[in-house]
């Protein structure tokens, strides 16, 4: 069983970082009347299904009761009919029916606008949990009738715990510099770090620093595109990259840059981090992917 599924929290307690949201979650099902929306954004990776699988379990919801649905598969009118109709259905297994939808800012207006009226009207027994890499695409008067949480990347020490504490239950060692290593490649996200874990602890000893740099490499072209700007070029490399990002939320891909970046300049390995970051630090909410590709051409020129 992969990793990141292998070792998915299960409960609020095994949750590692985050938590301001999940106290925040916590305290709103005290009280015994929680909200029926959520909306949990952040990159991919983060953590955020993991948390409404969490949140549904807690709102008494059983297998059967639970449907989750990927809006970037299916995000017309038509699938927010079939909900809005399902939902009027009372539960078969457990006291209450939880709709998870990622990927929910790729609806279309009119999915949104229908959406909008299951929101504004819930049956008593029925939650939504919306999941956004990018919230700030869904109509205000969505994310208004929702309880928002932004999921944030693991900072370095929540990592280390997190690394270390699968590394122990796998019966095995790392090297610090292979710790680092991973920490540093996953961009704070557990499921890019489990992943290139994954890997790393398959391979030998002497290799695993090797395998660990590969792995994260073939898995995030985020940080394939880091590592060309630290190298200087050349730019056909890096708009190659670039087209593969198109689609990604350009705040994710700036912020990630950074983190990258920062872990590289503190830890004394290529000065070059430094000019990037300084590329970077402006948000790119306004001007988007182009701000992403111009400051990347910016480095490569410079």
């Amino acid at each position: 069983m992969p990793f990141h599924i292998k070792y998915r929290p299960q409960s609020f307690d095994e949750v590692v970082g985050n938590e301001d949201v999940v106290e925040t979650l916590k305290s709103l099902l005290a009280k015994g009347d929680p909200p029926h929306a959520y909306l949990f954004g952040g990159p991919t990776g983060c953590g955020k299904t993991t948390l409404a699988r969490i949140l549904a379990k807690e709102l008494g919801s059983a297998e059967g009761d639970y449907r989750e649905i990927d809006f970037a598969d299916f995000r017309g009118i038509d699938t927010v009919r079939d909900i809005k109709e399902a939902s009027h259905f009372m539960p078969m297994f457990s006291k209450s029916i939880v709709w998870v939808i990622d990927e929910v800012h790729k609806a279309t207006n009119d999915a949104q606008n229908a959406m909008l009226k299951i929101l504004e009207d819930t049956p008593k027994h029925v939650y939504f949990i919306l999941c956004s890499t990018d919230p700030q695409k869904l109509l205000d008067t969505i994310r208004g009738r929702c309880s928002q949480f932004t999921v944030k990347p693991l900072t370095d020490l929540q990592m280390y715990r997190l690394l270390k504490r699968i590394v122990k239950a796998e019966g095995d060692k790392l090297d610090k510099e292979v710790y680092d290593q991973i920490v540093q490649d996953s961009l704070g996200l557990p499921r890019n770090a489990l992943q290139i874990l994954e890997q790393t602890l398959a391979a030998p000893p002497e290799k695993r620093l090797e395998v660990a740099k590969q792995t994260a490499e073939q898995q995030s072209q985020i940080i394939e595109l880091c590592r060309v700007l630290l190298a200087g070029g050349p730019w056909s490399k890096v708009s190659r990259i670039l087209r593969g990002l198109k689609d990604e939320n350009p705040e994710s891909i700036r912020k990630a840059v950074l983190g990258y970046c920062q872990s590289v300049l503190l830890n004394g390995e290529n000065d070059m981090a430094g000019v990037i970051m300084e590329q970077f630090l402006t948000s790119v909410y306004y001007n988007g992917f182009p701000g992403i590709v111009f400051s990347c051409y910016s480095i490569i020129r410079s």
